[in-house]
């Protein structure tokens, strides 16, 4: 049974709820969350998943002292287009062999919630787990487009953040429109072990050796790749073996 599958709640679409307790993340041991566990939530669209997701989830395990890290893989990401994004089952699938940790959970939960939107994401989930105690995760890029995001103010309001130093991007995060409003709720980073404790508007910057890895360049190598491999064959197709008339006398 999946944490919380005790509440008594109404629903209004059985077939929805059945979804989400399938899909809710639950611990290893399958037993249901304790009160007060801390929870980072990574989402995204995990168009793959890399290194640098696994890098940043550990460092957020060790440095905000995390009971689990669930990466919420997103249907498909409002802001990206659907134009090179690879079908939302085979994401998953990626992101489940990569992380194969005791402490990450792979969860398809935001499919079954039937949200679009980072914060109200974050809301149901406050409202369908609300004894774990969650904390956003995301990078220092994000840190700068995160004014572009729906409602993205709320966020902060709702779960503490944690943001993690990316190469380039450090300068840029920590002038932007989003450090700039909430200048006053940032924590310092040696209390970031406190931070999923308090109450939100609470945000930490965290810095580190973090992998350079993403997303975007990944696709890109992959189809670099390709387009290499196609070339190979048209080149291989246009060389034609010369024929053998040995046997001509």
């Amino acid at each position: 049974m999946g944490p919380g599958a005790q509440q008594t709640r109404r629903w209004p679409y059985p077939a929805r709820k059945a979804r989400v307790l399938a899909s809710a993340p639950t611990e290893p041991t399958r037993s249901p969350l304790r009160r007060g566990r801390r929870i980072g939530i990574l989402g995204g669209s995990f168009n793959p998943a890399h290194a640098g997701h696994m890098s940043l989830t550990l460092e957020a395990l060790r440095r905000l002292r995390l009971d689990q890290v669930w990466w919420l893989v997103s249907p498909q990401n409002p802001l990206k287009p659907k134009a090179g994004m690879s079908e939302f089952g085979e994401r998953l699938r990626g992101a489940r062999a990569l992380a194969r940790h005791p402490r990450i959970r792979v969860s398809d939960i935001e499919a079954g919630l039937g949200t679009r939107y980072t914060a109200d994401t974050l809301a149901a989930l406050r409202r369908r787990f609300p004894r774990l105690a969650f904390v956003w995760l995301m990078g220092a890029d994000n840190l700068i487009q995160i004014p572009a995001w729906q409602h993205w103010g709320k966020i902060f309001r709702l779960v503490p953040v944690a943001v993690f130093a990316r190469p380039t991007y450090c300068l840029g995060a920590l002038a932007a429109k989003a450090a700039r409003r909430f200048a006053g709720s940032r924590m310092p980073e040696a209390m970031a072990s406190r931070l999923a404790m308090r109450q939100p508007p609470a945000w930490v910057f965290v810095h580190g050796r973090l992998d350079p890895a993403s997303a975007t360049a990944i696709r890109a190598e992959r189809a670099g790749k390709t387009k290499k491999a196609k070339a190979r064959t048209r080149r291989e197709a246009k060389v034609q073996p010369a024929k053998d008339d040995s046997h001509r006398s």
